[in-house]
């Protein structure tokens, strides 16, 4: 009877926790995009090419990325609240002091120590969870987390675009270095403390790990496929922003309702775990990568604009659903290396996430918007075919 109350009582903690590392998630991945809609503000204010600008997204991820690959060490061996707060109150900091730049090259020095600053944040929360979770709550608090990084994409888009044109592009980073702080006192008083083993936490094992890793074939596959995820959908989102405003002559506020309407594609990835228990993760994957290759296939061939936005919710929601389903593959091939598997695959995604400004401003300039689009399309499209030669993955 006691234990029946007990599990009654500590349900609402673990619903707790699950929010607050949401919402973390939410504002701290969502600072990757805030560029997005500011690139051709970025073009005018500092008299620069999109090419030049393209690096205050590329920076911010690539930094991302590298610093992914440490902070799980770190926070094996100083704590992971401990490391998930100081990375907020550093992003804290940093985030403030970025619009006082004259420069672009300062507004991207700043952006690459957003990106590390950032990096303090996910491969520590799956951390997190892996250690405080019981295993029955375990995947959907993960499902969470990873939705979280994908709707931050959108979230972050439109806080951006809408706060620039209340405002100007330096009041962006003001009120999200607001909420940071704001995010870091809740981190600080929600988050309870975990005790982590400090053995075998310095770098020399960590790269071991890595190595190991990186010798199944198996992995190896899943990770050719992750990097083209975020890579496409930034390339997508670049895209389409420049092919509203000259094709259809959109304005800011129409470009800002379509990225609202490609939320709805968001809200597939909490049940990514779901469906893959009832149809099989491979399945799941494959079939996520066809709506997503559909979806960006549809609007290089087509120039209506309510099937242009409705085909943009299409690809999202592949997209949303490949993300959380790779992380479960990933951490299944990974085995008693599951940990340092994630780590590795958040940086992968977040490298495909640095070139995507790049490979759509060189898309941009070599063809037409129809043909990018079929070239996103292509891209994920050998992703698809990949998958079908992965192994021993367990449906």
């Amino acid at each position: 009877m006691n234990f029946s109350n007990e599990n009654i009582n500590s349900q609402p903690k673990y619903s707790l926790l699950t929010a607050v590392l949401f919402w973390c998630g939410l504002v701290v991945v969502a600072s990757n995009y805030l560029t997005i809609p500011l690139m051709s503000i970025f073009s005018e204010y500092f008299h620069t090419s999109m090419t030049n600008v393209a690096w205050t997204g590329s920076a911010f991820s690539l930094c991302y990325a590298i610093g992914s690959l440490f902070t799980g060490p770190l926070s094996d061996r100083y704590g992971r609240k401990q490391v998930i707060l100081i990375g907020l109150l550093l992003l804290t900091v940093v985030t403030f002091i970025l619009p006082i730049s004259n420069s672009l090259p300062w507004v991207i020095v700043w952006r690459s120590f957003q990106g590390f600053a950032a990096a303090t944040f996910a491969p520590v929360a799956i951390a997190y969870v892996v250690d405080k979770f019981p295993s029955t709550k375990r995947v959907t608090a993960i499902g969470f987390i990873s939705s979280s990084f994908l709707i931050s994409a959108i979230v972050g888009q439109i806080f951006s675009s809408y706060i620039s044109q209340q405002f100007n592009w330096q009041s962006v980073f003001y009120y999200f270095g607001g909420i940071y702080f704001i995010t870091a006192i809740l981190v600080l008083t929600l988050l309870p403390k975990i005790s982590t083993s400090q053995t075998k936490s310095n770098l020399k094992f960590m790269f071991s790990q890595f190595y190991r890793l990186l010798t199944d074939k198996s992995l190896i596959q899943v990770y050719s496929i992750a990097i083209t995820l975020l890579l496409t959908f930034v390339a997508f989102y670049t895209i389409l922003g420049e092919y509203l405003t000259e094709e259809f002559a959109m304005s800011s506020d129409g470009i800002l309702y379509v990225r609202i309407i490609g939320i709805i594609g968001m809200l597939f990835a909490p049940f990514a775990g779901k469906l893959s228990n009832q149809f099989g993760l491979m399945n799941i994957l494959r079939g996520a990568l066809i709506i997503a290759v559909l979806g960006s296939l549809f609007i290089g061939i087509s120039s209506n604009l309510v099937f242009l936005v409705l085909m943009s919710v299409v690809f999202v929601a592949g997209i949303a659903l490949t993300v959380p389903t790779l992380i479960s593959l990933v951490g299944q091939l990974g085995g008693k290396n599951h940990g340092a598997a994630v780590s590795l695959y958040t940086f992968i995604l977040f490298i495909g996430t640095s070139l995507g400004p790049i490979i759509a401003v060189f898309l941009l300039k070599v063809v037409n918007y129809g043909m990018a689009f079929l070239c996103l399309a292509m891209l994920l499209g050998i992703s698809l075919i990949i998958s079908f030669y992965i192994k021993n993955v367990q449906s």
